[in-house]
């Protein structure tokens, strides 16, 4: 059996690596992969172990795809010299 604490550092490290490989995830393949995760609990197809497994990665996932668009709006309010303005097209009105 084994012991609590072996078990603890086990999951400390593999969280540790986890966050690791979130972090150099682009934005659209976070969101994908978090689609997924959420597709795979919904229909029931996974045991629970793997289901908090998913649960955790998927929050991960969600606090990474956060982090990426807090950035993306940081850097566009410094672009636009600290306003955020409304989106203006300049070719024609799409339809």
């Amino acid at each position: 059996m084994p012991r609590p604490n072996s078990e603890k550092a086990v999951d400390a490290a593999a969280r540790a690596s986890d966050a690791a490989t979130i972090g150099k995830l682009k934005f659209e393949a976070a969101l994908a992969e978090l689609e997924q995760l959420v597709q795979d609990m919904e229909g029931g197809r996974l045991p629970l172990e793997e289901s908090l497994a998913a649960y955790r990665r998927g929050s991960a996932l969600l606090t990474h795809c956060q982090q990426q668009l807090s950035e993306a709006e940081a850097q566009i309010q410094v672009l636009e010299n600290g306003a955020l303005r409304a989106f203006e097209p300049t070719g024609g009105e799409a339809k």
